[in-house]
């Protein structure tokens, strides 16, 4: 496969609905489960994008579409320029080895009647990646880029600890020497002590062997450390995506507002200031039959007559930065914090401190001028 673009992996109107039948003997359609309705990204080669939205937003289903474990209902997958969305099993067999996946479940993933061993050398024998006399040796020489022990090759993975079973996991999605990896949710079952050791060990996959991630999570922290592009999903649509500095200091959908004002901010707890929660009324609405216009009006308080009736494209409203709303524009204009800020500073002798500090570029006629060159605020 060949293609000018240096994007890995393209998406565009990517659409996952589940059939839902009746019960009794006759089981009719009677809706779909609009899991993922036309959402469009895509992924540079040897680069990352962090997927993020609450439970039930249709992150996974994404991942698992990408990576082809799902045939979606309608779209593009392209993979180095090629659609991938509709090809049979045996056209996706040699496909399989370029594009892997990790899974949430450390647990769940593994085979418990396989050694580790052969976890992670039954794709070489199937894809003929190696030669046969040499599978035992490359098999041990991904545990010990992965953290393990090379001696654990004949170890069955209820011998290992949640953190030992996620780095098998990773050894068996580098045993292809694949060009992208999908990582659903790859720390979120682990201990936080070990979930940075996971994420630093995914860093140093990236950049060892220059593979293109699309890292799924909920924990805003983590995509923020680990992706230089973010996506934010709701109710199966993407809302809003942008650089991370730029979303994450300057969010402009609502939705994403929220989100960033749930997460926990350490600075600023650190010297007793918190950061003001942005708390959404009603609960997500159910995707088999979602509101009309934009998804997100019924807990939004901007909403108005026009949300109700028409849906947000998502709309380009600076360089590497897009946003789903009707309101973005005015948005724009206007910080999304007050004129002064709590911050974190230190004192003359070198001591952290919180205090107030006037936002700049507000001076400026038109606020989006200096919108994206503003520091981080706190």
């Amino acid at each position: 496969m060949a293609t000018e673009s240096s994007n890995i992996l393209e998406v565009q109107d990517l659409t996952m609905h589940f059939p839902v039948r009746s019960n009794g003997l006759i089981r009719r359609v009677t809706g779909h489960v609009q899991a993922v309705d036309g959402v469009n990204f895509s992924v540079p080669a040897g680069g990352s994008l962090g997927l993020v939205g609450e439970s039930g937003c249709g992150k996974s289903t994404t991942g698992r579409m990408v990576a082809r474990l799902l045939k979606p209902t309608r779209g593009e997958i392209r993979f180095e320029g090629d659609d991938i969305a509709n090809l049979s099993s045996r056209e996706l067999k040699p496909l399989r080895r370029h594009i892997q996946m990790i899974f949430q479940d450390p647990y769940g993933s593994l085979n418990p009647r396989q050694t580790v061993g052969a976890i992670v050398a039954t794709p070489m024998e199937i894809h003929k990646t190696v030669p046969e006399k040499n599978i035992k040796a490359r098999v041990q020489e991904l545990l010990e880029f992965v953290g393990l022990n090379p001696e654990h090759y004949n170890r069955y993975p209820h011998e290992f600890s949640g953190g030992q079973r996620q780095r098998i996991g990773i050894a068996r999605s580098l045993a292809l020497q694949p060009k992208l990896l999908v990582a659903d949710e790859p720390v979120s079952a682990l201990d936080v002590s070990i979930q940075a050791q996971v994420i630093n060990l995914l860093q140093e996959v990236q950049r060892e062997f220059n593979i293109g991630f699309l890292f799924i999570a909920h924990d805003l922290a983590v995509v923020r450390h680990f992706c230089p592009e973010v996506a934010v999903m709701y109710l199966g649509r993407i809302v809003e995506i942008g650089d991370r500095d730029t979303l994450y200091n300057r969010p402009l959908h609502p939705y994403t507002q929220a989100l960033i004002s749930a997460a926990p901010d350490v600075a600023q707890a650190a010297v007793g200031g918190r950061r003001e929660r942005i708390r959404l009324e009603g609960d997500v609405p159910s995707p088999i039959n979602p509101p009309s216009g934009c998804r997100f009006r019924t807990r939004c308080s901007l909403a108005k007559d026009i949300c109700a009736k028409v849906e947000p494209p998502l709309l380009q409203v600076a360089p590497r930065h897009k946003v789903a709303c009707h309101f973005a524009g005015e948005l724009g204009k206007v910080p999304t914090r007050p004129v002064t800020a709590d911050f974190l500073g230190v004192d003359d002798a070198g001591n952290p401190v919180a205090g107030k500090q006037p936002m700049p570029g507000l001076e400026s006629p038109d606020f989006r001028d200096t919108w994206f060159d503003l520091p981080p605020q706190g």
